[in-house]
């Protein structure tokens, strides 16, 4: 992602930079909201004008615009694309509805959202926010067609699901990265990331989720297709493994990773030949790329539907989803022109000067941060690199500093908005207007950035009163 331009140094003060920031944010709102421009363009015009009003050199601009654009599609593009023609093929050969089918006889109907979430919550631990939701929508799909009513009834709490494993558990990126920051004991924190998550979850997904059904009907979209009746769905035994697949994979590479980066294994077994082959296909894209092969042969092949069928299937699933690619790597080219003017950093420093709470001023400075550039990832390893030293200073226990990476995790996840890459792709792919994004996504994402930091601010005093 982009960082601050070598060379050159931002002379303007916190003052004016939170103004340009504030002004760009509003453009963006009334251009999309109010003159109906596409997101896509709105977002590249509001990206350029705000790099020049933040002083950004001339001959930096466009490199600055297509860093930010180019570095979000690199990790959203793949995944995204292989994830919607995987759920394509679920969605065609059958398969998203037997197991919807399968989860319903267990759960039963009045309880398939929770069934939904739980399953989300499974799924979520290793894999990543995107590849996660694109995978797991066709089944979401599946069951709001069967049942009836609003989609946002089953979808928000699987949404809900992959976002708050996403940030509050390791082996994801930004709790580790944080972990690493404080010298704080994965253990731990994964122990008590569960504790925090869980509740967080069921509060402001599950419930919330539940209650947004009842207030805004929203169709099923048609993104991923609409279903069709299959005379010869594969067995419920397949579609689970093609699901599980993609999720063994991957824990190779962050379980690997993580018993090397804590000590669990010794780091004379990163350089065996096995070690590095496990880490490798567990790559999300590879391991997509191996699940999506599997997938043809298993439901499609085995099935006996024809190669180019299959082909044509996965060419359907990519139309559809170039535009959600294509706005993501515009909020991702927003974002890093808000990084690369030093807004965030201004922000930042201004906050850590109020004296207040250590747990607190990580998470405000990480909230601060998110609303700036957007990601949550950056804005946890931020704010974690500004406050390590204050903690460092501080008698903390082992269960404190714990608590202070989730907090400082849940500030990283609230008040998304439109410089968010997530604000567009659960947008997009739930097919929501703006209004409703923010009605909906928004205000899921500040609940869980709120009650988690209550749960870890809990955690931090009682480990600080024994």
């Amino acid at each position: 992602m982009v960082e601050q331009l070598e060379g050159w140094e931002q002379t303007l003060t916190a003052g004016p930079l939170l103004g340009i920031a504030a002004a760009a944010i509003v453009a963006l709102l009334v251009l999309i909201i109010k003159f109906k421009v596409h997101a896509f363009v709105a977002l590249i015009v509001i990206s350029g004008l705000t790099a020049v009003a933040a002083g950004i050199p001339m001959d930096a601009v466009v490199p600055v615009l297509t860093d930010g654009f180019g570095g979000t599609l690199a990790s959203v593009a793949l995944l995204v694309g292989l994830g919607a023609m995987l759920g394509r093929l679920l969605e065609t050969s059958g398969g998203a509805q037997v197991l919807a089918d399968k989860l319903i006889s267990v759960f039963g109907e009045k309880r398939a959202p929770l069934a939904l979430g739980i399953a989300s919550l499974l799924f979520g631990f290793p894999i990543f926010f995107d590849a996660g939701l694109v995978v797991m929508l066709p089944v979401v799909f599946s069951v709001a067609r069967r049942l009836g009513g609003s989609v946002l009834r089953y979808a928000l709490p699987a949404v809900g699901a992959f976002s708050v494993m996403h940030i509050f558990l390791p082996p994801h990126p930004g709790p580790v990265a944080a972990s690493a920051f404080f010298e704080a004991n994965v253990g731990i924190v994964l122990l008590l990331g569960v504790l925090v998550a869980l509740p967080a979850w069921y509060l402001s997904s599950y419930l919330f989720g539940l209650n947004s059904g009842r207030r805004i009907n929203l169709p099923v979209p048609t993104i991923l297709g609409e279903a069709e009746e299959v005379q010869n769905p594969p067995k419920t035994g397949t579609v689970v493994f093609v699901l599980l697949l993609p999720l063994i994979l991957i824990f190779l590479n962050t379980g690997l990773t993580t018993l090397l980066d804590s000590g669990v294994i010794a780091e004379s077994v990163g350089d065996a030949l096995w070690y590095q082959i496990l880490v490798a296909v567990g790559q999300t894209p590879i391991a997509l790329t191996i699940t999506l092969i599997v997938a043809a042969l298993l439901i499609g092949t085995a099935r006996g539907v024809s190669g180019s069928a299959i082909e044509k299937t996965f060419e359907s699933a990519l139309g559809p989803v170039c535009s959600v690619i294509l706005i993501t790597g515009a909020g991702g080219m927003f974002g890093g022109v808000l990084r690369a003017s030093g807004i965030g950093d201004a922000l930042a420093d201004v906050l850590s000067d109020l004296g207040v709470p250590v747990i607190l001023a990580g998470f405000l400075i990480s909230l601060v941060l998110r609303v700036a550039q957007g990601s949550a990832t950056v804005a946890l390893t931020t704010a974690a690199g500004l406050i390590a030293p204050a903690l460092a200073a501080g008698d903390f226990n082992q269960v404190q500093v714990a608590a202070l990476v989730l907090a400082v995790a849940a500030g990283s996840v609230a008040l998304s908005h439109v410089n968010d890459s997530g604000f567009w792709l659960v947008g997009r792919l739930l097919e929501m207007d703006v209004k409703t994004t923010f009605r909906t996504w928004t205000v899921l994402e500040t609940l869980i950035g709120v009650i988690g930091f209550a749960l870890s601010a809990v955690i931090f005093a009682l480990a600080g009163a024994f």
